[in-house]
């Protein structure tokens, strides 16, 4: 039980074990874990302060709206799929088919709309159904046949672009011109919604995390002192604000066509981010994934079901890079056969190793692949904008996964030796 408590204060947990007294005891607490080896996201959002900067300075047009808006509807894909990976990555384990899974089941969803003429609702609940269906068969074989996660999903992984292959026919495409789905990535609420959505979201977060601190205070449970709680607070108000003031301006190059709003792809992310970080980080399944992925013997003495989580955690992956393949085909406004294949799943999971989720396990949150997911999208952006050969941002986004994992690797190290 003891590997299991340690890893739940990793997961982020550790607010419910410790308690300082005052907000200089919280920075110093933090500035040991940081000393620790515990960084967190620290790095990586460094490193997007850092790419912001450097862009900012040498094209003019980074900064824009316009590019800002484009910015977040590339990214849209990698960081759902790269949500969908940190529950794995979590367990130790790795998936790689959660790319191409997402292609199968976004040519399903295709399908049923123009060859089906079913409605949007029923396709996309078509295409979850075949990625939960194809996370459950991998799950399976992985808890139950003792197959290594890496053979198994390889397997998949090559598969099911021969399922894409023989839905769509060699060289062919489906067409995604359903306006509810092609909306996703390529259309935007109305000024008023996004500043109304903008509020609601900080109203609620406040309200939330304040009954919890009071809720804490009043069962006598340790707790962060009110200013930390404030200053988190505070701290996404401001960016929301800032967000939602950026992408509301007009951001048309042509004055008789104004474009405005936020793109209705960011909304999405930002309910998949709450649900997963409310999955992960407050329930009883949640706490079960870090404790197998911390020890998994451990966690079976415990008397945890390991083999139902590492079931369900592959199901869930394959139904949320379901999700990331509906908006990888809003965007692109179509489904191929090389949907999801390519470099797609290697980006997903370097956005979740550099936004600060372990390889080694047990250790990462859903706000990991937010992080990480603009991260890869700002570099690709970035090096577009200064007009750089396609090489060069395969060697930059390269460099920066080693980097995060070097990172991963040395924090693990000094964890260890401070007993953290």
């Amino acid at each position: 039980m003891t590997d299991i408590i340690t890893e739940s204060e990793q997961a982020g947990f550790a607010s419910d074990l410790t308690q300082s007294s005052s907000l200089g005891d919280s920075v110093r607490a933090y500035g040991s874990r940081v000393r620790g080896g515990d960084m967190g996201a620290l790095p990586s959002i460094l490193g997007l302060v850092v790419l912001f900067i450097v862009f900012g300075f040498a094209n003019e047009r980074f900064l824009s709206n316009l590019n800002m808006a484009n910015l977040v509807t590339q990214a849209g894909s990698i960081i759902i799929l790269a949500m969908a990976l940190v529950p794995v990555l979590l367990l130790g384990e790795i998936d790689l088919s959660a790319g191409v899974a997402g292609g199968v089941s976004a040519c399903v969803m295709g399908l049923a709309i123009v060859k089906h003429d079913q409605p949007w609702y029923l396709a996309v609940a078509a295409a979850l159904v075949v990625g939960a269906f194809i996370g459950l068969l991998i799950g399976v074989l992985v808890a139950k046949l003792g197959i290594p996660s890496f053979v198994v999903t390889l397997a998949f992984f090559l598969g099911l672009q021969g399922v894409t292959l023989k839905l769509i026919g060699e060289g062919g495409s489906v067409r995604v011109n359903d306006p509810v789905i092609s909306g996703i990535a390529n259309s935007n609420m109305s000024i008023t919604w996004g500043w109304i959505t903008a509020i609601v979201i900080v109203v609620v977060y406040a309200a939330l995390t304040l009954l919890r601190h009071r809720s804490k205070v009043a069962r006598g449970l340790q707790h962060q002192p009110l200013p930390v709680v404030v200053a988190q607070i505070v701290a996404i108000a401001v960016v929301l604000v800032v967000v939602t003031y950026i992408l509301n301006q007009n951001r048309s190059v042509n004055p008789n066509f104004p474009i405005s709003g936020i793109p209705y792809v960011l909304p999405v992310v930002i309910v998949l981010l709450i649900a997963w970080s409310f999955a992960l980080g407050r329930t009883t399944w949640g706490r079960h994934v870090y404790a197998v992925g911390g020890n998994s013997e451990a966690a079976r003495r415990a008397g945890i079901n390991v083999d139902r989580v590492r079931i369900t955690v592959f199901m869930m992956c394959s139904a949320m890079a379901a999700l990331s393949g509906i908006v990888a085909a809003s965007y692109g406004g179509k489904v191929s056969t090389s949907s999801g294949s390519g470099n797609v799943l290697l980006y997903a999971v370097g956005a979740a190793v550099i936004g600060g989720t372990s390889l080694f396990g047990g250790k990462g949150k859903a706000s990991d692949a937010v992080i990480g997911g603009l991260v890869i999208a700002t570099i690709a952006n970035g090096l577009g904008l200064l007009a750089q050969a396609s090489y060069i941002n395969f060697l930059v986004t390269g460099a920066v996964l080693l980097l995060a994992a070097s990172v991963d690797a040395i924090s693990r190290r000094r964890r260890s030796a401070t007993g953290l």
